[in-house]
């Protein structure tokens, strides 16, 4: 009458002693290095808040910044979690032991020519503010994150398509499509998580799951007819990265030419790259331009110093717009947008990591061991930047530790789209500031906070875009723009 409880008990008794031997293992083999044991995963603990010695947290790289690193007293801590399988997890905010990470494989060609992207970034803020905001004397946006996130969309597809889409409503379908393709790249990049989660068949359950579903099948049936025209068709002055996709695939040997699908994939992989981290990465910088209104009016001297009065800045101003690239460095030193740069051991191995003191420790990573470049941590790294936790541009102005900057990743394996990114923020950045005085949106339930209440109510880290799969809304960057007066003095920016 016991046996099967007995076997039962015995099996969950193996088990365990089991899983907690293998989790001591785990320890044994880092040398007990300091930092959280956990018992959940972080691929699990993405869906859970954090619990100590359970979960670390959906969050926790940006939450924690500097925080667990300091608290472990090195810039490499490892986390070992033991479920569902135990697994070692090694945090990086150390200089030396990302490079080393980092500069492990061989280089990516770079795109070379960016006037294209610079011209359609200007394109599509004029549109903004004459069309989509009607040239407005004062317009306030409830959730620029969704703003920032449709010129993203827009200027990727002009300027990695070719194809041209604007801020005024498309509903003429092409023949042979039920999806435009404005409509198909703003679901695509909403819903990509969807997509990568739900199998096929989950697809058709609800009404947002079937329209992710069209939407896919319809940019890939665009993306397809556009390989077609341009394989056969002999014109060759375009100039977007789709183009220069396909005409470096032509001129490549066999063994490395791409599929119809490969070249799809790739295009996937910029799109909604590119389009989530710039769109989120100009929401907080005009949120903090909007916060110090003291950095903001810098930036629009800077600015009118180097763009002649009643133009529009041109590519070729964007290495003397110094002030703009410093404002937007810090901003994603502040907030970056890619917390976690994942890496895996593939042999047994070992870091040098270090502390404030200059103390040095060998911490073992054996093979098969996670390692994770925490951005944060680098970013408020006290050993490399003064004052972390402060909005101060002009550390961008002089020498500044590049290796503790990793908002793109680093070395072999950084992001092949940072320059079409830099070109488009800088120029969406020169754009606004030079019209509008952009403050935070005024409203009487928040008439009595603070500047600290108000910037932890401003930047609350991650924004949720209306379109986003997070679950909630927040305040994040409500802002005021004010079209400023076009013949300002420099030495006066603001109207009185």
């Amino acid at each position: 009458m016991y046996g099967p409880s007995l076997l039962a008990i015995s099996f969950v008794v193996i088990y365990a002693t089991w899983k907690f031997l293998a989790f001591r293992e785990a320890i044994r083999l880092i040398q007990d290095h300091p930092g959280p044991r956990l018992v959940l995963s972080p691929l699990i603990g993405m869906f859970l808040p954090k619990i100590k010695y359970f979960t670390a947290g959906s969050n926790h790289g940006y939450e924690d910044r500097h925080d667990k690193f300091a608290a472990a007293g090195w810039d490499i801590y490892v986390t070992v979690h033991a479920l569902p399988s135990p697994q070692t997890t090694i945090y990086l905010a150390d200089v030396a032991a990302i490079k080393e990470v980092t500069n492990s494989r061989a280089r990516f060609p770079k795109p070379r020519n960016y006037t294209l992207v610079w011209d359609e970034t200007v394109e599509v803020v004029r549109s903004l503010c004459e069309d989509h905001w009607e040239g407005r004397k004062v317009t306030e946006v409830d959730n620029f994150v969704d703003t920032a996130l449709s010129m993203a969309l827009f200027v990727i597809s002009a300027a990695g398509f070719g194809k041209k889409i604007s801020w005024k409503d498309d509903t003429e379908l092409p023949a042979g499509h039920l999806m435009t393709f404005k409509e198909s790249m703003r679901v695509v990049t909403a819903d990509i998580l969807l997509k990568i989660a739900c199998p096929d068949w989950m697809m058709n359950l609800t009404k947002r799951l079937r329209r992710a579903r069209l939407a896919f099948k319809e940019l890939r049936s665009y993306m397809t007819e556009m390989i077609d025209e341009r394989q056969k068709s002999a014109q060759s002055e375009r100039h977007d990265l789709f183009t220069g996709l396909l005409r470096e695939n032509d001129l490549a040997v066999d063994f490395s030419t791409l599929t119809d699908d490969e070249l799809i994939g790739n295009v996937y992989v910029f799109l909604v790259a590119g389009h989530e981290t710039t769109g989120h990465t100009l929401a907080f910088t005009f949120a903090l331009l909007a916060l110090y209104p003291d950095e903001q009016g810098k930036l629009l001297e800077h600015i009118r110093s180097v763009v002649p009065k009643g133009h529009d800045p041109k590519y070729g101003d964007m290495n003397m717009l110094t002030y703009a690239t410093a404002v937007l460095y810090e901003s994603m030193r502040m907030y970056p947008v890619i917390t976690h740069i994942p890496k895996i051991s593939v042999e047994d191995t070992s870091l040098v990591a270090t502390n404030a003191n200059g103390d040095k420790i060998t911490v073992p990573v054996p093979k098969g061991t996670d390692v994770n470049i925490l951005s944060a941590g680098l970013h408020y790294n006290p050993r490399y930047w003064e004052d972390p936790h402060s909005f101060k541009p002009a550390r961008f102005l002089k020498d500044w530790p590049r290796d503790a900057f990793v908002p793109f990743s680093a070395g072999a394996r950084a992001c092949l789209g940072r320059k079409f990114f830099e070109t488009e923020a800088i120029a969406t950045i020169a754009m606004l500031v030079s019209r509008y005085k952009i403050t935070i949106k005024e409203e009487p339930k928040y008439a009595g906070e603070t500047f600290e209440q108000r910037k932890t109510r401003v930047m609350a880290y991650p924004p949720v875009s209306r379109s986003s799969l997070l679950v909630g809304h927040n305040d994040f960057d409500q802002l005021h723009f004010e079209r400023l007066p076009v013949e300002r003095a420099l030495g006066n920016p603001w109207p009185l």
